[in-house]
């Protein structure tokens, strides 16, 4: 029971961690600017939902299928960005609305999509490495 507590623990701090930066990604004003608003926020989006579905999902064998899902599901919500049916309209008109599904495609986000997942489960890793009591595997 106390390990899946650490774990809850560990995938709580990290999920406080990413928000915070993932939206001062978004309205980052400096150096490299453009980049760090339009794709590095993507990687951080990335990283959330992986840590988000693994606080669910925290059994060793979806550390490997959590990624992937994230990054298939993210890449619909990018290609849904060429539609605009009304009722994603409504939901994009809000800052939630924008920041969970997007306003623009862009072919560039795919890349960072993919560093994004990548990232996380690495991420997902150390945490689970963590509660075992081994770091570096």
């Amino acid at each position: 029971m106390i390990f899946w507590k650490q774990k809850e623990f560990l995938i709580s701090v990290s999920i406080l961690i990413v928000i915070p930066l993932g939206l001062f990604s978004k309205f980052y004003q400096g150096l490299a600017q453009e980049w760090v608003n339009n794709y590095s926020a993507g990687i951080w989006y990335e990283i959330f939902w992986c840590l988000f579905a693994f606080y669910f999902f925290k059994n060793q064998k979806y550390l490997k299928l959590i990624p992937i899902y994230v990054f298939i599901i993210t890449c619909i919500l990018e290609i849904l960005q060429l539609w605009h049916p009304p009722i994603l309209e409504l939901v994009r008109s809000y800052l939630i609305g924008k920041l969970l599904l997007g306003t623009t495609f862009s072919w560039w986000d795919f890349p960072h999509y993919l560093i994004g997942c990548s990232l996380g489960w690495l991420w997902l890793r150390k945490i689970a490495n963590l509660n075992r009591g081994t770091l570096f595997n």
